[in-house]
């Protein structure tokens, strides 16, 4: 199971935060200051670190500006806890980089919800950091596609297509996802998508993948479809 880190100073909440995540499973390490939290980290990175701002000699924004500056922690999902309800300080730690925010006082089931959502769409990004498809490697933290082990030169946004290609493979798309990023990743139907107005296109194109070739002929059916 994860193991989360807990950066708190107040013995009570700290206690409090330990029983909740332990009774669901996740194994927990607590710290009282960053000075410790920085001294574990050389040796073992957890799966998230909920992370308090008023802590004692450095406050909880600093910890989190030294983890996200450091190659080895940048990534760890980070939920900051505090007392401080305001907006500014919300949005202050959310631009520093926190992944999420809670305020005290806190419900038990809030917090486990909390980390349980972020755990996931974590472990998710991690999984699809790399996506394979026949001899094609898509490499999404270095904006790089492979094929047979050769890179491909592609721009910015032909990688962005590309990579929504390979992961929508056997699926049907419509024009307005291919062209529109905002609405590609909405929820598609496995089979099918309806077109604009619920109206097939009258300019129809079939894009197919044939290892790593991105091939467009015209099929005159009406409709925009794009196949892999």
């Amino acid at each position: 199971m994860a193991t989360i880190y807990i950066v708190e100073d107040d013995v009570n909440i700290r206690e409090i935060e330990r029983y909740a995540l332990k009774n669901s499973g996740y194994q927990v390490e607590e710290f009282e200051c960053g000075a410790d939290l920085f001294k574990r980290l050389e040796s073992k990175v957890p799966a998230l670190i909920l992370l308090d701002i008023m802590l004692p000699n450095e406050d909880g924004l600093d910890i989190l500006t030294k983890i996200r500056a450091d190659k080895n922690t940048a990534k760890v999902p980070i939920i900051m806890v505090t007392a401080k309800t305001s907006e500014l300080d919300k949005v202050k730690g959310l631009d520093l980089g926190a992944d999420d925010y809670i305020s005290k006082p806190f419900g038990v089931m809030e917090l486990i919800s909390r980390v349980k959502a972020l755990l996931r769409r974590t472990t998710n990004a991690q999984e699809e950091s790399q996506i394979s498809y026949g001899n094609i490697l898509v490499d999404n933290d270095k904006h790089a596609v492979y094929v047979d082990g050769n890179l491909c030169e592609l721009t910015y946004k032909e990688f962005e297509l590309f990579k929504y290609l390979v992961i929508n493979k056997g699926i049907v798309l419509s024009r307005d996802k291919i062209m529109n990023p905002d609405s590609r990743y909405a929820h598609q139907d496995a089979e099918t998508e309806t077109w604009r107005g619920g109206k097939p296109y009258q300019d129809s194109a079939q894009c197919r993948l044939h290892g790593g070739v991105t091939s467009v002929k015209e099929q005159g059916k009406g409709r925009t479809d794009v196949r892999r």
